[in-house]
């Protein structure tokens, strides 16, 4: 009987990804594990299964890009946003033969995976807390000698999202360390977690005076969603995502959320493919119809680097 299993510490070290990755595949139901007390444990046979069913998480990427690019496919990983999973949805409906395969791990572990040539595209909106600029400082210390180019997909609404009528008066951070306020938090590496944190560093707020501070999502619906059920008062996120769930929105600021390609010999065709999706077809129209977002710089290039 086998009795060696593997940890999710483990996995992260094997695979080069971030633990919060290997939790995510987990949950995603994409690498399976059984629960010891605790913990999470992977068996060794799952392992190999995995290798072969999901190289794109090894930073060694050339099988990969292969498979995929005989089956017409790029891969896009980072931060879940809705007008991301519009685009893919309108990428497989409007143009033959193009297929975008989306992993939500995060902005910054979806850089990394574009770093690591395991990602054709990074979905990203990372604030640089120094600058106070969005994604080009991360893209400028990550790509050196690399092809890259960024466009701006929208400008989008973040802020605190409460329940209908707003019954516990939230109005502010400071109301978020109120001892009678729970918070539901979005998961490290994430953009919108990057952002939070930025804010509350900003008011000295410390994360512990926030009762659920730890409690993490990996997606704005599924954040928001707790509200709904009575176990969360408030959560940070996006307007859109308040509108679709009938929750009350509290604006906070405005973000930039853009796309990051990488060009490869395998993926010129594909990227050039889509830019013209962007570009040459109606799919701004869709981006229009959102609520929360701003598409006034949509498609636009907004760095590259040759």
């Amino acid at each position: 009987m086998q009795n060696f299993a593997y940890t999710p510490d483990e996995i992260a070290s094997m695979f080069k990804i971030s633990k919060n990755t290997v939790y995510e595949l987990i949950k995603r139901g994409e690498l399976n594990a059984f629960k010891v007390g605790n913990k999470m444990r992977i068996e060794p046979e799952e392992v190999e299964r995995f290798k072969h069913s999901m190289q794109a998480s090894s930073p060694k990427a050339n099988q990969n890009r292969t498979s995929h690019a005989a089956n017409h496919s790029l891969l896009l990983a980072g931060s879940h946003d809705f007008l991301v999973e519009q685009l893919v949805s309108y990428a497989a409906s409007e143009s033959a033969g193009l297929t975008i395969s989306p992993s939500y791990i995060g902005s910054l572990e979806g850089l990394m995976m574009l770093y690591r040539e395991a990602a054709d595209i990074a979905a990203v909106h990372l604030l640089d807390p120094t600058s106070r600029e969005y994604n080009l400082p991360f893209i400028r210390q990550l790509f050196v000698h690399e092809k890259i180019t960024v466009v701006r997909l929208a400008s989008r609404e973040q802020g605190l999202i409460v329940a209908k009528g707003n019954p516990k008066n939230i109005l502010s951070f400071k109301d978020l360390a109120r001892k009678d306020v729970s918070f539901i938090n979005r998961q490290k590496g994430s953009g919108t977690r990057f952002l939070f944190d930025s804010f509350l560093s900003a008011e000295n707020i410390q994360p512990e005076d926030i009762r659920g501070y730890n409690k993490e999502e990996w997606n704005h619906l599924a954040a928001a969603s707790h509200i709904n059920r009575g176990s969360a008062d408030a959560v940070f996120g996006v307007k859109f995502a308040a509108g679709q769930l009938g929750l009350d929105f509290i604006p906070v600021t405005k973000e930039q959320f853009d796309l990051v390609f990488r060009w490869t010999d395998d993926n010129k065709t594909k990227l050039e493919h889509l830019l013209d999706l962007l570009h040459f077809t109606t799919f701004k129209d869709c981006v229009m119809k959102l609520e929360g977002y701003d598409a006034s710089q949509f498609g636009e290039i907004i760095f590259q680097y040759d």
